[in-house]
């Protein structure tokens, strides 16, 4: 996506704006929004570089995941430019195939059978309110969040009702957002910031970069053993409730 830096180059607007896959217009607005650094005049020619691209990729990156010009706008304009290439490994380091799940499709029958149950219209509503479904045509469903609906199949299949399964999913949220939270505001108060009142020292992003990129399977590992842990209890503490009731009949 990027070019090299080291191989020092330049492009005039119509080139800048064909490498960056955007029109000329919207390269012209941006640089009049000050979104881009003036291009080096010769004549009344204008030639950009590598950082110009790079600002590009990264306004376009951010466009296409939902941020508005205007929250770009703020956010670039209150960081300095330069740091355009570290930004874009961030958002791909966020937006890693292992940090998300590409959507699948699959039929309406297909997906009953998945949690041996008939195949319910409003089921499937209720996984679109959810945001875990989405309809596609009559026969099919694009499955937004895979994993979380299999493992909510699972559940049925072990005897759980429908209602049950998805009744949790607001609880689990409910519960695991604060902790995620918690865990990146640690994260972001003990490596991040100081790594940001250093200046951001260009032999420090790679491990920042890492911290980042870990935190999904430790944070993940972590509540996945400790509610292990947790569940092994609540299964003791029912199995000692029920064995009581037993020797008191």
């Amino acid at each position: 996506m990027s070019e090299d830096p080291g191989n020092v180059r330049e492009f005039t607007v119509d080139e800048l704006a064909a490498r960056a896959g955007m029109t000329v217009r919207n390269v012209r607005a941006y640089a009049s929004r000050g979104l881009i650094a003036a291009p080096r005049l010769e004549g009344r020619t204008g030639y950009y570089n590598h950082e110009h691209l790079q600002r590009l990729h990264l306004i376009r990156v951010l466009m296409d995941r939902g941020y508005t010009l205007a929250s770009v706008e703020k956010n670039l304009l209150a960081n300095p430019l330069g740091a355009d290439d570290h930004a874009l490994d961030l958002i791909d380091v966020l937006h890693s195939p292992t940090h998300k799940e590409e959507p699948e499709l699959m039929t309406r029958d297909a997906l009953a059978a998945l949690a041996g149950v008939p195949r319910d219209d409003a089921l499937i509503e209720n996984l679109a309110d959810l945001g875990l479904t989405e309809w596609i045509d009559e026969d099919r469903v694009k499955l937004l969040q895979p994993a979380i609906v299999r493992a909510g199949a699972a559940a049925v299949r072990m005897g759980l009702s429908p209602q049950t399964v998805l009744a949790m999913l607001p609880i689990l949220r409910e519960h695991l957002g604060p902790i995620a939270d918690h865990f990146v505001d640690r994260v972001r108060q003990e490596v991040w910031q100081p790594f940001a009142d250093a200046g951001m020292p260009e032999t420090d992003w790679p491990t920042v970069l890492g911290v980042i990129e870990s935190l999904l399977p430790v944070a993940g590992q972590a509540v996945l053993t400790l509610f292990r842990e947790q569940l092994a209890e609540s299964i003791d503490h029912a199995l000692g409730e029920k064995l009581a009731l037993a020797d008191k009949n």
